[in-house]
């Protein structure tokens, strides 16, 4: 093997998604940067994978960082995976890559299923143009429904329910998609708006909210006196400002 980092995607779900040259590079490294070894070992007994292998994980991962450089300086070649998909996309790994890139030591990617991008492509929605947002984040919804395109969300089962509540609440004019168990037997994408959705029975598995982008038809007076109704009780800019991220008209307007 080459010096130099190999950042590796693995499967998501199905076994059957990895790669040839995945397993090639992950048998051949002189060494494996795993978010959990106990989970890399499942994979590494299913595919023959004998190579030593390190945790490199979220709570480490600045720690151990400059080691691996050091080891890739010295002539090793390192591969880099997280438990499932593509390390550095919601998973330890980012830090890795740019302390190599930094470094000047040759990094090579091994692509792999990524979760947001197949919930995104499921979903039906447009791809055109969209966000990934990482886990969601309540506090974030009002800033995150300016966006007019397409958002990605990861999010845990324990969550979900609530987190289609505050969307029924925050953008209840924007479609979503909650794709669950990517490339399993269970797999299933649960689309409509979030009111529609409030009621359903909670999903389990691995999760993906996709939120359609903003329509582009502003709502009808009715439906922005309903939400009027719905915020009057806080204070008039806060009721202005809630109003203008919930229909899609301006601060003025709506103040």
């Amino acid at each position: 093997m080459q010096t130099g980092l190999y950042v590796v995607g693995t499967p998501i779900g199905n076994l059957s998604d990895m790669s040839p040259r995945a397993i090639d590079v992950l048998q051949n490294v002189d060494l494996i940067a795993a978010e959990d070894t106990r989970v890399f070992g499942k994979l590494a007994a299913h595919f023959d994978i004998k190579t030593k292998r390190v945790s490199c994980h979220e709570h480490n991962e600045r720690d151990v960082v400059g080691d691996l450089i050091q080891k890739i300086q010295n002539g090793m070649s390192v591969a880099c995976v997280s438990d499932a998909g593509m390390p550095g996309i919601s998973d330890p790994g980012f830090r890795l890559v740019r302390a190599a890139r930094a470094a000047g030591v040759p990094v090579f990617v091994v692509p792999g299923p990524v979760a947001c991008i197949s919930a995104l492509v499921l979903s039906g929605f447009p791809t055109d143009r969209f966000t990934f947002c990482g886990f969601f984040d309540e506090k974030k919804l009002r800033d995150d429904n300016k966006i007019p395109h397409t958002i990605i969300y990861y999010e845990s089962p324990n969550r979900v329910m609530a987190t289609i509540a505050a969307m029924a609440r925050v953008m209840p004019e924007r479609k979503i998609a909650i794709v669950r168990e990517i490339t399993k037997i269970h797999e299933e994408a649960i689309i409509g708006y979030p009111a529609e959705l409030v009621n359903i029975m909670p999903p389990r598995g691995e999760i993906v909210i996709v939120v359609a982008p903003r329509p582009e038809m502003k709502m009808s007076d009715a439906q922005i006196s309903e939400i009027v109704n719905d915020i009057a009780a806080t204070s008039m800019k806060s009721a202005a400002a809630d109003l203008a991220a919930r229909t899609g008209i301006s601060k003025k307007e709506s103040y």
